[in-house]
């Protein structure tokens, strides 16, 4: 454990030693992600040299509770960074930056050290869900307009379950950090004392202040949360620290690395997917099924409570986005479950449900399985309504990839609603649920808009590695570089016949989730 650092942690303050024209220059990314951890070596170019991966170990007691050891998610970080040096068999000394990007929506404790104090308690638990009435009764209606998002299991209602029901670990807390915070603090060898939280996940706590970056010291007073326990909020592109010689020794880089603080992992997403422009729509088809846009406008969605404002890594736009809590682990869910032994390629699944009629003969699936968390509804769980006799795993399977799309007609409309200046006329989807043409054919009907899929690579990585290159001045034309790492798939028009269908079924599913007990 290295001892505290006194880091400035400024843009101009670190700048990597040049080095001779021989040697190659690369950054490092790496994504903390619910599934895993992915780490990239990344050229100048943007371009990604080789990748290294580690499966996560999600850790589930009873209903609700899901948790991740601290410190195997930061030695997954040292084990897959070392795999890329091995891999490429690079410099030691080419490595100019490191950027980590890691979830959002889930929170740990560290001590005063910098050690862990709690487990990470991932953004799939909703142990904390007693809190969220709470909170909103409280103070709903101002810590939607200061953070930007209404209160959902979050950091919030997670720190004040650990207050209550944790009193020795909440006291042995020094700061309350995300994964990437955690990492970036152990990498460089510094303390509670300069514990960071970066301003593209302050959507997901109720105790900020969005607009202004900063903690709502008010809010927090008022549901005794000491504000010291808050780490100083920062941007992405700020240097932590240096990377200490005993983690250089383990990743097989040099010793003095800039390690930057790095960002969320959506945020990430969308900075390596060329998220710059307004009216952008964006669907992540990943573990969680998120959409999101771009606009340069803040404004909170008090009327629905379903869309968050989260930050982009350039200061001055906006990402309002919304998801489903694992909406892609339901179409896993599916398959490992439902699909028999041993399971089917998605490809056989898809097959058979192309060859259902749209609606799926009046079958409705409920993807929240962990309770819908915009607009939040934690108690509610996933469900099949309308089974009958005549229908099989083919109806059922293509149930769940209209379930997602009905979702998204939703956060489509009150896009339209909140920002009327931007016209948000095409769904551009990336992730592994894009190589589904059925679910991309699903989403054109249902939404009535283009959807135009992109082969990004990894996006998050990307992202970071351009954050990082950034933050040292070694990307400043990144945008030129990410695009041209974009490559366009495949494109799908709608069909006005099935979008008529499908405009039934999306007031169906609404009434179901409220029949479900949605609020």
């Amino acid at each position: 454990m290295g001892s505290c650092g006194n880091v400035k942690g400024r843009r101009s303050a670190l700048r990597f030693a040049a080095h001779p024209k021989s040697v190659r220059r690369y950054l490092i990314g790496v994504d903390i992600g619910t599934q895993g951890t992915k780490a990239a070596l990344v050229d100048e170019q943007l371009k990604v040299v080789c990748t290294a991966f580690e499966t996560s170990r999600l850790l589930r007691g009873q209903t609700g509770e899901i948790w991740q050891e601290p410190e195997a998610i930061f030695q997954s970080c040292i084990r897959t960074i070392r795999e890329l040096m091995t891999i490429s068999k690079a410099e030691r000394t080419s490595v100019q930056a490191i950027g980590i990007d890691s979830q959002m929506a889930g929170i740990m404790g560290i001590d005063e050290t910098g050690e862990a104090s709690t487990c990470y308690d991932s953004w799939l638990d909703t142990r904390c869900r007693e809190f969220v009435p709470f909170m909103e009764r409280e103070a709903g209606t101002d810590i939607l307009r200061y953070s930007g998002g209404p209160v959902t299991c979050n950091h919030a209602t997670k720190i004040l379950w650990w207050k209550h029901h944790h009193p020795d670990a909440y006291k042995n807390t020094a700061k309350f950090v995300l994964p990437h915070g955690y990492v970036t603090g152990k990498l460089t060898g510094n303390c509670a004392g300069n514990a960071v939280f970066d301003y593209t996940c302050l959507h997901f706590n109720s105790f900020g202040n969005n607009e202004k970056k900063c903690w709502n010291e008010d809010i927090l007073e008022h549901f005794g949360v000491e504000v010291k326990k808050m780490p100083r909020i920062v941007s992405p592109f700020e240097v932590v620290g240096k990377l200490t010689r005993q983690f250089a020794d383990e990743t097989g880089l040099q010793e003095g690395v800039p390690v930057i603080a790095g960002l969320g992992d959506s945020a990430a997403s969308t900075f390596g997917s060329g998220m710059y422009e307004n009216g952008k729509v964006l669907d992540c088809a990943g573990t969680a099924s998120i959409m999101c846009s771009v606009v340069d406008t803040y404004i909170p969605d008090e009327k629905n409570r379903t869309f968050v404002m989260m930050r982009s890594p350039i200061d001055g736009l906006w990402l309002p986005l919304s998801y489903i809590g694992g909406g892609g682990m339901c179409i896993r869910w599916f398959r490992d479950q439902l699909s028999g032994n041993p399971v089917m390629h998605y490809d056989v699944l898809e097959e058979e449900a192309k060859q259902i009629v749209p609606g799926s003969d009046e079958l409705l699936f409920c993807p929240h399985f962990s309770g819908r968390v915009l607009p939040p509804s934690p108690e509610l769980k996933g469900a099949f309504i309308g089974l009958d006799f005549n229908h099989t795993r083919a109806h059922m399977y293509r149930s769940v990839l209209e379930s997602i799309a009905y979702e998204y007609a939703g956060y489509l409309q009150i896009l339209k609603d909140n920002f009327k200046a931007e016209n948000f006329e095409k769904l551009d989807v990336i992730g592994g649920g894009s190589k589904c043409r059925l679910f991309n054919q699903i989403k054109a009907d249902v939404l009535q808009v283009p959807v135009e899929t992109y082969e990004m690579g990894e996006t998050a990585l990307i992202g970071s590695a351009a954050v990082a290159g950034m933050a040292i001045g070694m990307t400043e034309d990144y945008r030129a570089k990410i695009s041209k790492s974009i490559r366009r798939q495949m494109y799908f028009e709608p069909d006005e016949k099935s979008g008529q269908i499908y405009q039934a079924k999306v007031s169906q599913y609404k009434e179901m989730l409220k029949i479900l007990g949605a609020r």
